[in-house]
């Protein structure tokens, strides 16, 4: 299996998470569930249905962390440097709005558009991915062509 590049940050929350999931919500639910045996029929327990669907949820959710931790291969960008890699906080401007926008590259399970991580995999990460300060870079998007200029590089 490859391995899934994520920021120290990133790491860090996704570990919280599974700790998290593993030492509060797992024995929550596993309480809900014996309360809600405790009332009878289960077959008509809208309770015990619905903590048994958290319960499957969670585990799922604990294994598929437990699994991108395992395969983490955790990047400190500040030890990086030059053309637009993994890590870079790169600011960038449309250049048909002159919108400015700051984006980090992450790794795709720490990615949030709204926090301004970007998905390595992303069509915009992918065409910035080796260009300098300077550079300016189409991008392919379902809404259109897209052409930014790359104002600053910077590896935190």
């Amino acid at each position: 299996m490859d391995k899934i590049p994520l920021t120290r940050t990133g790491y860090d929350k996704l570990d919280a998470e599974l700790k998290q999931l593993k030492s509060e919500e797992r024995p929550a639910v596993i309480r809900a569930i014996a309360e809600a045996r405790e009332h009878g029929d289960l077959s008509e327990n809208a309770e015990y249905h619905a903590a048994r669907e958290k319960q499957s949820f969670i585990e799922g959710r604990v294994k598929e962390l437990e699994a991108i931790l395992s395969l983490s291969d955790v990047i400190d960008p500040s030890k990086l440097s030059g053309p637009i890699k993994f890590g870079a906080t790169i600011q960038i401007v449309d250049e048909d709005t002159d919108e400015e926008k700051t984006y980090q590259i992450v790794g795709e399970p720490e990615a949030n558009l709204e926090q301004g991580l970007l998905n390595l995999k992303s069509p915009i990460a992918r065409a910035l991915i080796g260009k300098e300060e300077g550079d300016s870079v189409e991008v392919r998007t379902p809404g259109g062509t897209r052409s930014y200029e790359i104002l600053s590089i910077d590896y935190k």
